[in-house]
Parts: structure tokens; sequence; C-alpha cells
């Protein structure tokens, strides 16, 4: 068998061999001064030994000192970085918030607008609470009640005109059916010739913001598009004189008497929040001979309620006592119940 030599490397890194030709050259110098000989060749041969290690040794030490220098850097991009970063989602958040105070301003403006049209009437604030299902406001309710003079046919008014009728009452909140749901009708005329005629609710068209008009007795032709609509005087329900909206489309009748068209509310019915209710009936009027100012002056709503009311007992548990008890009835009680201390403000 033959006999398998390795063969052996030996690795000597350049620190080490820069250290030994170091030791070398040292001992030439020691050696050349001892015996008196010239140390200029052995210098000058050192340098062209040494000098080149010296060198590559500076080269990579610069290197890496490039490389940390950059990593260093980097770092303090990253850091800067995630700093703006938190600096632009304060500034988003703050935008937000400007955002939303400007629209809640905007919203209070219209709300105080809107009671300056009114100012004849007595109103009181609301907030919707509850909806039923779908995109419109057809059917409501708000977190205002009889304790706070909201009664059965008290108009509701929001943004900029009419938007529907109390239908039901308790304490604390109260039911509202808007004009643009299919059961409505108001009666309503134009501002100019004063013709009576009926506006209808109209799930389908309220898509294009229309509601829907019949009835209009217009012989001379005057009603035309753009012709402002308000309730009539002669309304049963609805006290005279309340923004509807604008004429769109007039078509004459098959009967060449009455005309039918469409009506553009002004009201957003796709979104509504906040709406005035006017604590007094067409009824109050009927019901005074010396007019509105002698019946608002002369009787004064009622806030009575077969309901009781909270502040007739000592604590809130005796009113949810009687509540599951069965003293609140109607449509709307039992949502009332469960969600009392969230609608009420």
């Amino acid at each position: 068998m033959k006999k398998m030599h390795k063969q052996v490397r030996f690795h000597l890194k350049s620190k080490h061999l820069l250290g030994i030709m170091t030791l070398f050259c040292i001992s030439c110098m020691l050696a050349a001064f001892a015996a008196g000989i010239s140390t200029a060749p052995l210098q000058e041969g050192a340098s062209l030994a040494i000098v080149p290690f010296e060198k590559s040794i500076l080269g990579v030490s610069s290197f890496f000192s490039q490389i940390r220098q950059r990593m260093r850097e980097k770092e303090e991009i990253i850091f800067e970085n995630e700093e703006l970063k938190a600096e632009i989602d304060s500034l988003v958040s703050e935008n937000n918030k400007l955002i939303q105070d400007q629209e809640e301003y905007n919203h209070l403006k219209e709300l105080y607008k809107l009671d300056q049209d009114y100012l004849d009437y007595p109103k009181v604030a609301a907030r919707i609470i509850s909806k039923d299902p779908g995109n419109w406001y057809d059917t409501f309710i708000i977190n205002r009640g009889s304790r706070d003079g909201i009664r059965v046919n008290n108009n509701v008014i929001a943004q900029r005109g009419l938007v529907g009728i109390v239908t039901d009452v308790g304490s604390r909140w109260a039911a509202v059916r808007s004009i643009i749901d299919d059961s409505s009708s108001v009666s309503a005329m134009t501002i100019t010739s004063e013709d009576n005629f009926i506006v209808h609710g109209d799930l389908e068209l309220i898509d294009e913001g229309k509601l829907k008009f019949e009835q209009l007795y217009d012989i001379e032709g005057i009603v035309t598009a753009g012709e402002r609509v308000v309730t009539s005087n002669i309304s049963e329900n609805y006290v005279e004189g309340l923004f509807i909206g604008y004429i769109n489309e007039v078509e004459q009748d098959s009967n060449n008497l009455t005309k039918t068209g469409t009506i553009v509310t002004p009201v957003d019915f796709a979104h509504l929040r906040d709406v005035f209710v006017i604590t007094v009936n067409k009824e109050d009027f009927r019901s005074e001979e010396s007019g509105y100012g002698d019946a608002v002056g002369a009787e004064e709503p009622s806030l009575e309620t077969e309901n009781p009311s909270a502040e007739d007992y000592e604590d809130e548990a005796v009113y949810e006592d009687n509540a599951d008890e069965g003293l609140y009835e109607g449509e709307y009680a039992e949502i009332y119940e469960e969600s009392y201390d969230d609608w009420y403000e």
C-alpha cells in the first residue's frame, strides 16, 4: 500500500507576518549598530517590506471605518424617519379634529339659521337616536318626549326645511314619520300664486332627492319650475309656512284641470342627525280665536303623560321596576326601555 502523505499548510496571518518582519528588522538594526555598520540600507529594505503592509492595514481600517460611519448614518436616518412619521401622524390627527370641528361648526351654524328662520314658533332641539332599516330616514326616533313638551302631530324641521311629523310620544322619546314616507301626505301651496295641492312621499323618487305632488289647480299656468313650496294655511296637521322645497317638474293631467309633478327637497334624508320639533300644533291655532300669539301665551303645551316620569320616583331603580311591570306602553316602549341611558342627554 502506498502511504498517503498529507500536505501540511501553514497559514500565517498578515499581522503575525508584520510582527515577525518588524522583529527581524529590529534585530538587523541592532546587529548592524553593534558591528558599526551603517543602517541606511537596512532601513531602506525595511521600508520596502513594511510600508506596503501598513498601507494595506490602513486601507482595511479605513474601509471598516467607512462601513461603521454609513451604518451610523443609516441608524440616524431611520430614527429621523420614525420621528417624522410620528409627527405626520400627529398632524393628520390634528387635521382630522379640525375638520370635525369645522363640520360641527357648520352644522350648528345651519341649525342656528333654521332657528332664526322660524322664530315665531317655539322649538325643542332633539337628536335622532334610532331609525328603521334602510338608507333613508323615513321613520325614526328622537331623544325628546312629553317631559320636554313634545306632543303627537308636532312638526319636525331640519337642515333647511320640513322633515316630518311626530306620530308617537313617550316621556323621553318620540317617533317621527318623515314626508318622504309613502304614507305621508302634506297640504302645500306655492309662494307666488298660493295655489294649494298635495305633496306625497315616494321612496323611489327620494333617490333623486324629490317628492311628488298632485291636484294642483293652476288654470293660468303661473306655477313653473323653481317655484318655492311651503306648507299650506289649510293643512290639518302642519303649521303654515314651513319650507318644503322647489317645483322641479310640472305636467298637465288628462282632465286638463289639475297638474302633477315633482318637488326637490332641501333636506338630505340620508344624513339626518339633529332636528327641531315645533312644540305647537295646528290644532292650537284652531282652538284659539285670537290667533297664534294668544294660543301660545294662553295655553302651554301639556306635559302630562300616562307614562310615569323618572322625576316621580326617588331613584332610577324604581323607574326601571315600573318599566318591567308594563307601565310603559306604545309601539316604541320596549326599544326605549332597553336604551334609556344611551338615548337621553
